[in-house]
């Protein structure tokens, strides 16, 4: 069916098309609030935590260019995407229920590997559903729907721990053992999964290839997924200038996004609460305040989500990116000076602006300098350039965490801001090239609020 044929979706169609995304996305602001925290009760040492995240950055990396890829090419009973996102669904809320009653740290590890696994399987069918079924008129009220599930299910994640702390839910850890106010949080987790995907599942219909013969002959003549590999070789040994000088930003910026979710709550339990270690009188609740602030972050990137279009066509895409990404380094480092929560929340904020930009100015200018023919490949290798500076930093932190970080969590953070700086600075060389194609106001805004937030 032709973009342009589809027909007009009430907003409740629309609602209920992207309403899994709640859940899929609660999953994720699980991982990223609670995760370190886990892996501390069950006798992780600091320095070993990066290495302990691997699981996110390599299964983005595999999973999802691959089911994208079978994604497109499947049909059935069932339809084209819904299969793959329900049994991801499925799947990682059964690593949901079980990785807070892990008695050991290497099944809480491998449970996350399963999660991040299903999350992935869910998570590129379903960007992909939403491209499936809106047309032209439609798709900016998609996005911005799609992107206030994504921002709801993270910010519920966040707060969680905090509101269960509220109603006199238990924060003592007993024998190394997951505090409740964290087990139960995931408990609504695996609800909140399950009864949003389903409900997607139950109420969304996707629409046949018109001519699925047609569909068929072109299946068999692509080669499946092995053809996917070679539109990826063909699109990096063909690389616009400008996607390269984006990999520079990246490399900086994404090696130092992944030490806020190791690191952040540990550092405010450290520094807010006086509890640097696991058996510290407050660091249940200190470690649950990071999930506060990753939810400041995540309202203040929502409200810049709806800000940037004009921004960037006033001051330009690079000197955005920039002012941005300086914004979020000196947000970081703004917390070396301070113990006072409320102080590392408005640092937060300002982490918040960064944040935004890192997860759309780069899709923004790689629409503005490929082919469309080729925008998918590209937005693939730019989620390759995400991970790979992820496994980068996950592998190395190790080797200097205590002795150029000196232990402390706090100076992880400030590390994250400094890399962030770097990829400010980095954003000055890229070509102006990408500010002579401009995309239209009605897809920049499209573009900035459908990808915000959902780069994880």
């Amino acid at each position: 069916m032709n973009l342009k044929q589809k027909p007009m979706l009430t907003f409740w169609q629309i609602w209920n098309m992207s309403f899994g995304f709640l859940g899929i996305q609660y999953g994720f602001g699980l991982q990223q609030a609670n995760l370190s925290p886990i892996f501390r009760y069950l006798g992780a040492e600091e320095d070993k935590l990066p290495i302990l995240w691997l699981a996110g950055p390599i299964t983005g990396l595999v999973i999802q260019p691959i089911i994208g890829a079978i994604s497109d090419g499947t049909w059935g009973r069932w339809g084209r995407r819904k299969p793959f996102f329900v049994i991801g669904a499925l799947t990682g809320s059964v690593a949901v229920m079980m990785m807070p009653y892990s008695p050991y740290l290497w099944m809480a590890v491998g449970l996350f590997w399963i999660l991040d696994a299903s999350m992935n399987t869910a998570m590129e069918p379903y960007r992909a559903l939403i491209g499936d079924k809106l047309n032209d008129q439609q798709r900016t009220l998609g996005f911005s729907v799609q992107t206030f599930m994504i921002a709801g299910g993270q910010i519920l994640a966040g707060m969680m721990p905090t509101l269960l702390l509220y109603y006199g839910i238990s924060k003592e850890s007993v024998n190394n053992t997951v505090p409740d106010i964290v087990k139960y949080s995931f408990v609504i987790g695996v609800v909140a999964m399950l009864v949003t995907v389903i409900w997607t599942a139950l109420t969304t219909t996707e629409y046949p290839p018109e001519d699925i013969e047609e569909f068929k002959r072109q299946k068999a003549e692509k080669g499946g997924v092995f053809h996917a590999f070679g539109e990826i070789w063909d699109a990096v040994t063909n690389m616009p200038k400008v996607i390269k000088q984006i990999w520079w930003v990246k490399l900086f910026t994404w090696y130092g996004m992944p030490l806020m979710w190791q690191y952040l709550a540990l550092s405010i339990a450290r520094h807010c609460f006086n509890a640097p270690t696991k058996d510290s009188p407050g660091f249940a609740e200190g470690s649950a305040k990071g999930g506060v602030a990753l939810t400041v972050m995540n309202i203040t990137t929502v409200i810049m989500a709806f800000l940037i279009p004009s921004i960037v066509k006033n001051i330009g895409t690079r000197l955005t990116y920039a002012i941005f990404l300086a914004i979020g380094g000196f947000g970081f480092i703004s917390m070396l000076f301070t113990e006072n929560l409320y102080v590392v929340y408005g640092g937060m904020v300002g982490v918040g602006i960064g944040w935004s930009a890192i997860i759309t100015i780069p899709f923004i200018m790689t629409t503005s300098v490929v082919p469309p023919s080729r925008t998918g490949v590209y937005m693939g290798l730019l989620n390759a350039f995400i991970c790979i500076p992820q496994i980068l930093e996950m592998l190395t932190l190790g080797f200097y965490y205590d002795s150029l970080l000196k232990g402390d969590p706090r100076n992880a953070i400030v590390l994250a801001g400094i890399c962030l700086v770097l990829g400010a600075v980095a954003c000055l060389f890229i070509s102006k090239e990408v500010e002579t194609s401009p995309a239209t106001d009605e897809t920049l805004g499209a573009e900035t609020t459908g990808i915000t937030m959902s780069e994880a």
